[in-house]
């Protein structure tokens, strides 16, 4: 067979040389080429002058002995569902990547998924879907990742990826990118359309120097975070943080001793409406002003108190806390709304809407209208039915409700029918990256349709730049927050800032005339957006596929010569958008063809002179579709 090197043989005749037998384990060929494996004795017969005339074998076959041993070791080692590789190889292959890790001065990556809907369709298709679909997810993760990475199921929805041989410390990322977009591909099974998402956690070694049950815990926390977040990410383990927060007792006592002491207090970010240039609200976010640490985000401390009964306590304070400063703010003419976040625990308790009532009662002169609750997704989901009469009760008192970073869990259209929500809002994740993003642009675009539909009100989280806002208004959405607009800020700081700020003059002379068409042309331009930073990629090496070169196939070229040219084609500036674009993709050729002739450098180069003419094309499209003349 062909099963054996060289040596093996060797060593077999130098035994029946010496010794005048051999015995062992060997793979031998039938007549008819089939393999065999075989426990065989071989002995010399030799003549009456002790020469060897010939060797007699006496063998027993065992090939099914081995494919059972085969058997059990793979049982031992892979999950029987997925075939990927279980607990126990996991740790071994994990043991094995850290010490080469050690040899070769490379980080390696730990990272933790969980499936996000799974649950729900194990609920409502049953479990032989919810097995089919746990192995086509396996394969699409497979697919997304290299082929020196180790992919594990750990048990039920859960699975943990090694990624080796990382240079730079940043190589992790595109790869969990890579993953949640596989994992999120709609799957058919069963003649349904089914999609899960997934919570992902990773740690760094030798960054995070732990041994690698404690690298798999620190990832599994990590999960937890992306989790409680809005799922649908991913979340980096904080060694740092988590350093820190153990030496400086920042546990679950050390935080209720910060309440006790006061050392929370609340910061506002406003929300605005851009095409009116009117501020609309403020939303309430926590903040821990640690005596040693300074000032902390939540994510430094509310993971710890999550799902806990104090989360209940400390969420009570953020309400009274807010509705004073409301109180205050219209006592000095300020005439905001404000919103809070409710965790999971309190809004599930069945007397919250009871406390609620008291504490609005405590101010008779308030309206309660002017309160408004943001809810995760995922939590309400968790007790549709509970929730659900809860935010009923809550609203026949008159405080509204909005569902928060919306689009990142189920959104299914059963839920938001059942859930008695007055404002979605868009997730920032997919807001920031939506002006060269056509797949986040058309999320946007479908909650944005889907608040139309359901009559709900509709703001977008995560708005950075003017830009961000032009796309939105172009979309409908006239409602943003967002670091373009304002960071968080103390309350002493908001009625300043309420008086001083204006919307940018790109965004209050935005037209409602023509908003389907300006749909379209958003689109086109989010879709060149892609073009550039794909030619980029190409010439950089980091995409092996070029984008479409002829300018007439590209998204921009078709848009251009159908809708485009049907609604703009007689004004003078489409003729020059014309123009620039065919010279966008003739300077595009021209880089390529000096990519292909081996100067690379220099077509990287010149990608500044084809940027500057795609801002330029990008800033006539949004003169031509605000109406502009020059």
């Amino acid at each position: 067979s062909s099963q054996h090197p060289p040596t093996f043989y060797v060593t077999m005749w130098r035994d029946l040389i010496v010794r005048g037998h051999w015995s062992g384990e060997i793979w031998n060929r039938h007549k008819d080429g089939k393999e065999y494996a075989a426990m065989i004795t071989i002995g010399g017969v030799r003549d009456i002058h002790g020469k060897t005339q010939h060797y007699v074998a006496l063998l027993t076959d065992i090939t099914l002995v081995k494919e059972y041993q085969k058997q059990l070791e793979h049982l031992a080692h892979y999950d029987p569902l997925t075939h990927l590789p279980n607990r126990v190889l996991l740790a071994d292959r994990l043991r094995q990547a850290m010490a080469g890790s050690q040899r070769h001065g490379h980080s390696l990556a730990v990272v933790y998924l969980d499936l996000d809907g799974f649950k729900e369709v194990n609920d409502h298709h049953g479990h032989d879907v919810g097995d089919e679909l746990l192995i086509a997810v396996s394969h699409q993760m497979k697919e997304a990742l290299r082929d020196s990475d180790t992919l594990a199921r750990i048990g039920g929805d859960e699975f943990v990826a090694v990624l080796v041989d990382l240079e730079q410390s940043q190589d992790w990322e595109p790869v969990l990118t890579r993953l949640l977009r596989a994992i999120a591909n709609p799957v058919m099974m069963s003649g349904v359309v089914l999609q899960v998402f997934a919570s992902i956690g990773v740690t760094l070694y030798p960054r995070d120097d732990a041994d690698a049950d404690q690298l798999l815990r620190h990832a599994d926390q990590a999960m937890y975070i992306a989790k409680q977040a809005g799922k649908n990410r991913y979340h980096l383990f904080d060694v740092a943080q988590d350093t820190a927060m153990k030496t400086q007792q920042g546990s679950l006592d050390r935080i209720r001793q910060a309440l006790e002491q006061d050392e929370f207090l609340l910061y506002y970010q406003p929300k605005v409406n851009m095409k009116t240039g009117r501020v609309i609200g403020a939303e309430a976010l926590i903040r821990w002003q640690h005596p040693e640490r300074g000032l902390l985000s939540p994510a430094a401390f509310l993971p710890i108190v999550e799902n806990h009964p104090f989360s209940v306590e400390l969420g009570d304070w953020v309400l009274d806390t807010a509705l004073a400063q409301l109180v205050e703010w219209r006592a000095q003419g300020l005439d905001l709304s404000l919103s809070v976040n409710i965790g999971a625990c309190q809004l599930q308790q069945s007397d919250f809407a009871t406390h609620l009532r008291e504490k609005l009662a405590v101010y008779p002169t308030l309206s309660p209208d002017y309160l408004e609750l943001e809810v995760l997704e995922s939590s309400a989901l968790e007790d549709m039915a509970q929730v659900t009469r809860v935010m009923r009760v809550c609203r026949e008192i008159g405080v509204r409700f909005a569902l928060d970073d919306f689009g990142t869990g189920y959104s299914s259209l059963t839920y938001l029918r059942r859930l008695p929500a007055d404002v979605l809002k868009i997730d920032q994740s997919f807001v920031r990256d939506m002006l060269d993003d056509p797949d986040d642009l058309a999320i946007v675009k479908g909650v944005v349709g889907l608040a139309t539909a359901f009559r709900r009100q509709v703001i977008a989280e995560g708005v950075e730049t003017v830009a961000h806002g032009e796309l939105l208004l172009a979309l409908g959405c006239q409602l943003a927050q967002g670091y373009g607009i304002a960071r968080p800020m103390p309350a002493v700081a908001l009625p300043a800032w309420v008086m001083t700020w204006r919307a940018d003059a790109a965004w209050t002379t935005w037209r409602d005339c023509g908003r389907s068409r300006s749909e379209l042309a958003v689109f086109a331009e989010v879709e060149h957006r892609h073009w550039i930073r794909a030619m980029g990629k190409f010439l950089a090496g980091d995409q092996d596929v070029l984008p479409p070169m002829d300018g007439k196939k590209c998204y921009f070229g078709r848009w251009q010569s159908t809708e485009g040219q049907a609604c703009y084609g007689k004004h003078p500036i489409f003729s020059v958008m014309v123009a620039i674009h065919d010279h966008v993709h003739l300077l595009g050729q021209e880089l390529v063809d000096l990519h292909a002739q081996g100067q690379p450098s220099e077509a990287l180069e010149r990608m500044k002179e084809l940027q500057t003419l795609s801002d330029d094309l990008m800033g006539r499209l949004r003169q031509l579709v605000r109406g502009e003349d020059t």
